[in-house]
């Protein structure tokens, strides 16, 4: 197979998959992200300035941590909203312009051309795997990160147990150094407790989950720093666990497969890449070989 055939190909597969992409992105399908490019990252470090101001400057390493992880988020969120459209953009061009000139040269067309056509394929291909590259770290980090705004619960849909009297109830995945410690993962989404199954609580199970009228699930999704480590409920001491309610439909498997497929996709579209820029370099110095 000749070098111009193997340009071509690349050009293709980079243009394909990220059509592809553009259908199942999760933040260009607007299944999440909304509002990821609107975030003010530095409002955030200011506030974590004026918290640890307002502090003496005693700050706690716990509060630190908290305040840091919010700020961590932010450049995640944001960045990969900004690298998805960029990405995804910017190989749909290299892709379109790489195969046409690629096409061209296939029929004869233009030959005298094929060193520049090299050039142009290498620059592209190193600009688009950058790109590309940049965007799957992003993606791969929210991911398996906590940014769901789901509420985090375990296989049997549990997300609080019942300590004692004086006690109340215990989140059970507290973490004061995590802002976002009630948040299941992104990667977690396509599991039981996240997505509608037929009779996933029994009748004995149902009276302790919560419901619009009596819900304080609330207590355990990480919006505060503090103080929701344990919490007393009125009438709930009977109930040595208290469950989420169960999911109506798939959503949640939906966003995982969102992330994955566009994650996986993204790094053959990086490959490619690869493939456009080293077939473009062979191409630039012995264009003859097309």
């Amino acid at each position: 197979m000749g070098k111009g055939l193997l340009f071509f190909c690349c050009s293709c597969c980079i243009l394909v998959l990220t059509i592809i992409n553009l259908s199942v992105g999760p933040i260009v399908s607007g299944r999440v992200g909304d509002g990821w490019g609107l975030l003010n990252c530095e409002q955030y470090k200011d506030e974590k300035d004026n918290a640890e101001e307002a502090a003496g400057g005693s700050f706690s390493d716990d509060l630190d941590k908290y305040y840091q992880s919010h700020i961590d988020a932010c450049i995640r969120m944001k960045g990969m909203h900004d690298m998805e459209y960029t990405a995804f953009i910017f190989d749909i061009v290299i892709g379109f312009i790489c195969g046409l000139i690629g096409l061209l040269h296939l029929f004869d067309l233009k030959k005298d051309f094929v060193s520049n056509t090299g050039l142009i394929g290498l620059i592209c291909g190193i600009v688009g795997f950058v790109l590309t590259f940049v965007y799957v770290i992003f993606n791969g980090i929210v991911f398996t990160s906590k940014y769901s705004e789901v509420i985090e619960r375990d296989g049997d849909g549990i997300y609080a147990e019942w300590v004692g009297s004086g006690t109340g109830y215990k989140c059970i995945n507290y973490d004061a150094k995590d802002y976002y410690w009630g948040n299941a993962k992104f990667s977690d989404l396509n599991k039981k407790q996240y997505n509608y199954k037929k009779d996933f609580y029994d009748t004995a199970t149902l009276s302790c989950a919560d419901s619009s009228l009596y819900s304080k699930i609330d207590k355990c999704d990480g919006t505060e720093p503090s103080n929701q480590e344990t919490f007393n409920i009125a009438q709930r001491g009977s109930c040595k666990y208290l469950y989420a309610q169960a999911e109506e439909a798939i959503t949640n498997k939906d966003k995982f497969d969102r992330f994955l497929t566009a994650l996986i996709l993204s790094l053959v579209v990086c490959l490619a890449n690869i493939g456009l820029a080293l077939f473009g370099f062979l191409l630039f110095r012995t264009p003859g070989d097309f």
